[in-house]
């Protein structure tokens, strides 16, 4: 039976009934990081203790102290971590850089080529925006050790931009 309109209104209807509440994003970088940091401060960003640094029209930057709970089994940097970080900056970098209209995002493809590995110290990660589309933005992020300056993680994701 062929799709008609009314059932590709009524999934539609279904799919954004389906999102969480999507808060009303401030649309000055400097209000819009306090308010992602107020945000994420009992969420996972908040949990692993990213810090935002820098947030910009196309740019983010984050840093994170390593502590044991981010060490896999093994004892060294759990490679979730590095994502984590990786991703939370792509994220917030994306929600600074919605075009017009747009109320937020998904993520529908992330890959992270891990390069090194850190025991101790801080971890920084620098996410750009190499597409910034209507309908979909495309990041890449770099994660590395502050102290050695060791590159740890090549990231890039894929966000679906989201419309009411």
């Amino acid at each position: 039976v062929p799709a008609t309109s009314q059932m590709r209104d009524d999934r539609r209807v279904g799919y954004l009934a389906a999102m969480p509440d999507v808060p009303s994003y401030p649309s000055d970088h400097r209000e819009l990081a306090l308010f992602l940091e107020r945000f994420g401060a009992d969420r996972l960003p908040g949990h692993l203790g990213i810090e935002l640094v820098t947030l910009e029209h196309a740019r983010c930057t984050m840093r994170m102290e390593l502590k044991r709970h981010h060490e896999a089994a093994n004892g060294y940097l759990h490679a979730a971590s590095v994502v984590a970080i990786a991703d939370t900056a792509a994220g917030y970098g994306s929600i600074g850089s919605l075009p017009d209209g747009a109320i937020g995002f998904t993520t529908i493809e992330l890959k992270c080529n891990h390069t090194g590995t850190a025991l101790n110290g801080w971890v920084a990660a620098e996410a750009t925006m190499v597409h910034g589309g209507r309908t979909t933005q495309i990041w890449d992020a770099v994660v590395t050790s502050e102290e050695t300056g060791r590159r740890l993680g090549l990231f890039r994701n894929t966000q679906l931009v989201l419309y009411p």
